[in-house]
């Protein structure tokens, strides 16, 4: 038998948190949303409240997409090879331009358990996601180890140096 009662008071505790809420999103308490024996305001009102709506702006609905589970992943925190299969580091920022494209990756490159490591901007173009189909699958890197290990250490706040593969660099003009 307490059983059934737990089940019927969170029932209600569920029913009672569902009407406080709609009367929230009405902008009304619960105790406004209750019948009451007074008259309806005159018609007369009603243009009035009317002419209000017009000047709020509603916003349209947003579009949805649906993009399958196997056709995209995150990459923040990914590890990163080389096409030899060498370690390359992992994924720890995405770089975008102003119009919103994304152009390099932030590669936490060498040492070991983040001892001795410095940061790396990679060109967008310069990485491989083909074989990425779950968490513990690695991104390929179309450059070697000695390439990344020359390549100056990403400094926020100061010109971008992006290290790409042969024939994929397009330089910024971040002065503008």
């Amino acid at each position: 038998m307490r059983p059934r009662i737990m089940v019927m008071l969170v029932g209600a505790a569920l029913l009672a948190c569902a009407g406080v809420r709609a009367a929230d999103d009405e902008g009304k308490s619960p105790a406004a949303q209750a019948p009451s024996a007074t008259p309806a305001p005159p018609a007369a009102a009603a243009p009035k409240e009317q002419a209000k709506e017009p000047s709020k702006e509603q916003s349209p609905p947003p579009s949805v997409t649906v993009i399958g589970a196997r056709d995209a992943h995150g990459i923040l925190g990914r590890d990163v090879r080389s096409s030899a299969n060498e370690d390359m580091g992992r994924i720890v920022d995405v770089i975008v331009d102003r119009d919103g494209k994304v152009r390099a990756a932030v590669i936490d490159f060498g040492g070991f358990l983040g001892v001795g490591s410095r940061k790396i901007v990679v060109d967008w173009n310069a990485l491989r996601f083909a074989g990425v189909s779950s968490k513990s699958d690695s991104i390929t890197l179309d450059l070697n180890k000695q390439q990344v290990s020359a390549a100056p250490e990403y400094k926020e706040d100061t010109p971008l140096i992006v290290l790409g593969a042969a024939g994929n660099l397009h330089p910024w003009d971040y002065e503008h």
